[in-house]
């Protein structure tokens, strides 16, 4: 298994790091311009929704619930469009991207006349982003939030600690996840300060250039194994 990971491109480490980021600065704007209300995952918002059905504010009680199935139909848009949530090249990752793109613009354009159906364009678009690539190599992969991230980031600590071998490569793209979360964390708060929620703007042109490079890199690919025969 070692030997499969070390063999891997560097592409997967550099996609990684950019949907973290990309979803770093969603959940930011989000939080600083939803109402304090997270999209990037679903824990923050079943845990409100269960709040909110207590104080009994109902149409507060079915928006959060939307935002949650909003994440689920991203993700299932996802896994009808990939096919599979195993890593492998040539996947229709490009179009998943651009889908997402699409989805954040739209997201944009309700935000920007004031409709709650932005939010559920966000969140849906982040369901999307983090069922693109769920396993790597036999480790679970996550962009969208860091629970996961450093909750296996632990255990390797641990498992080092104990004088036991781990995967380099994997914890190398753990803690790529981590700083690409926390980068672009740092800059949706940054751009949300300069242009408030046009920010999600820059994370809808981040996916579109990784749609298009992804496209890209195929094609060559393509070209040079056709020379190759």
């Amino acid at each position: 298994m070692r030997n499969v990971i070390r063999k891997l491109p560097s592409w997967v480490e550099l996609g990684a790091f950019s949907l973290a980021l990309n979803a770093g600065i969603i959940n930011t704007v989000a939080l600083l311009g939803f109402t304090h209300q997270a999209v990037s995952h679903v824990t923050g918002s079943v845990s409100a929704l269960g709040a909110e059905a207590i104080s009994g504010n109902v149409s507060t009680v079915l928006h959060l619930s939307l935002v949650v199935v909003s994440f689920l139909l991203g993700a299932t848009l996802s896994g009808l469009i990939t096919q599979d949530a195993t890593l492998k090249l040539g996947r229709r990752y490009g179009v998943a991207l651009f889908v997402e793109s699409l989805l954040l613009v739209l997201a944009l354009i309700f935000l920007l006349h004031h409709s709650e159906l932005g939010h559920l364009f966000a969140s849906a678009a982040c369901g999307l982003q983090n069922a693109l690539v769920t396993t790597f190599s036999g480790a679970v992969v996550r962009t969208t939030h860091l629970t996961g991230v450093v909750t296996d980031l632990g255990i390797s600590l641990g498992q080092w600690l104990r004088g036991n071998q781990v995967d380099n490569r994997k914890i190398r793209l753990y803690l790529l996840i981590f700083f690409g979360f926390l980068c672009g964390s740092v800059l949706g708060a940054q751009g949300y300060q300069q242009i408030q929620l046009y920010t999600l703007g820059i994370a809808a042109g981040i996916t579109l250039f990784l749609a298009l490079l992804y496209s890209r890199y195929l094609h060559v690919l393509r070209l040079s194994h056709q020379k190759s025969k």
